[in-house]
């Protein structure tokens, strides 16, 4: 498989080690963030949503089998650890955290993309999910791709998600509870921010955002795709 328009987040607190990485998977067509910390690495899961992560085990504030363990509560974003520990026992802690693979440092940056690949490819696959349409609203969950009225719409990484939540039970009501469990993970609870994507979302699909066509409100329960 290609890695072209896959999100990637690189979490490691030396600077040289993150703009190396953000030039060669930047020329591999990848999109990539960057964290200094684990704290800074968990917010950005939550606002950027990568496709994959790699992540540094000696970060200044959490440990890297930490991050790995706290991101494991809520995410099954594949992890790769790239680190300087080359101990079996620091392996075999990063593993059972959850990470999906452990690459030592110094590393060639073939080998790192050969098994971003590995990782990507254990991803549930989106090539047989169908096509949705309702009105002028399409989406394409294959090739994650938006349209309204023929004209392809970019949503960010969250409303993408709260979209597809959506569509994938139109018709039905969809708490806010369960839509900020499904979106930002377990134990979630800033109404706020849903109200705000929500309403960003309704400004991108709406021919009238104050008088929704897609998704409506069901007061003090949640939403729902109108079909």
């Amino acid at each position: 498989m290609t890695l072209g328009n896959q999100r990637v987040l690189v979490v490691d607190d030396e600077a040289p080690i993150r703009r190396y990485l953000r030039a060669a998977l930047g020329a591999q067509g990848l999109m990539v963030y960057e964290s200094a910390t684990g704290l800074e690495a968990i917010n950005a899961v939550l606002s950027h949503r990568p496709d994959v992560i790699i992540l540094d085990l000696g970060l200044p504030d959490i440990d890297g089998i930490e991050v790995t363990r706290r991101l494991r509560e809520w995410s099954q974003t594949p992890i790769i650890i790239l680190s300087v520990r080359e101990a079996e026992q620091d392996k075999i802690a990063a593993l059972d955290a959850g990470a999906d693979d452990y690459l030592t440092k110094p590393f060639g940056t073939g080998e790192l993309l050969a098994r971003m690949r590995v990782a990507l490819r254990k991803q549930p696959s989106a090539t047989n999910e169908p096509i949705f349409q309702s009105g002028g609203l399409t989406v394409d969950f294959s090739r994650r791709l938006v349209v309204v009225n023929e004209k392809e719409v970019q949503l960010t990484p969250t409303e993408y998600d709260l979209l597809k939540i959506l569509v994938t039970h139109a018709g039905k009501v969809i708490t806010h509870r369960q839509l900020l469990k499904q979106v930002w993970g377990e134990g979630y609870d800033d109404m706020h921010i849903l109200r705000v994507n929500i309403s960003n979302l309704r400004g991108k699909l709406e021919p009238d955002p104050s008088r929704p066509t897609y998704i409506h409100t069901e007061p003090g329960v949640g939403y729902r795709l109108k079909v």
